[in-house]
């Protein structure tokens, strides 16, 4: 196999358990994939800018002001004036909404360890874990 279709063919792959693990989410049918990721970005950062998100998503600033005001509506995230300059607001998760993101990575976690305990033999395992530097390789090229 050429490095082409390497390349296509792992794309398909991930492709296909992203969505799978997409499905798990009890949360999915509530929040589009740029809401999703938006709470995937406050996951990881304890406090953003709306425009630090905007960029963060790549869409416009007033597409992630009503995104932000749904969230916050539904309290999953809170708005704080900064100290140095009160225009600026960060957004960051509540509890709840540090619980969606907790349960989120539980079920996406059970569906994929039920999925490999049934699909796959311990030879196959023992692959999958010596190729995970590999594809965490692949994750941190820019």
């Amino acid at each position: 196999m050429n490095t082409t279709e390497l390349s296509s063919s792992l794309r398909a792959v991930i492709s296909a358990l992203h969505k799978g693990l997409r499905k798990q989410m009890s949360q999915a049918d509530t929040y589009s994939m740029t809401e999703i990721e938006t709470i995937g970005h406050l996951a990881r950062s304890s406090s953003l800018l709306p425009t630090e998100l905007a960029a963060l998503t790549r869409i416009k600033t007033q597409s992630m002001s009503q995104i932000l005001n749904k969230m916050e509506r539904q309290g999953v995230i809170t708005r704080t004036p900064s100290n140095d300059d009160k225009r600026n607001i960060y957004i960051s998760l509540t509890p709840l909404g540090k619980k969606m993101v907790e349960n989120s990575k539980y079920e996406k976690d059970e569906w994929l360890k039920g999925v490999i305990e049934k699909s796959l033999t311990d030879k196959e395992r023992e692959l999958l874990v010596r190729a995970l530097p590999i594809l965490n390789k692949l994750v941190k090229i820019k």
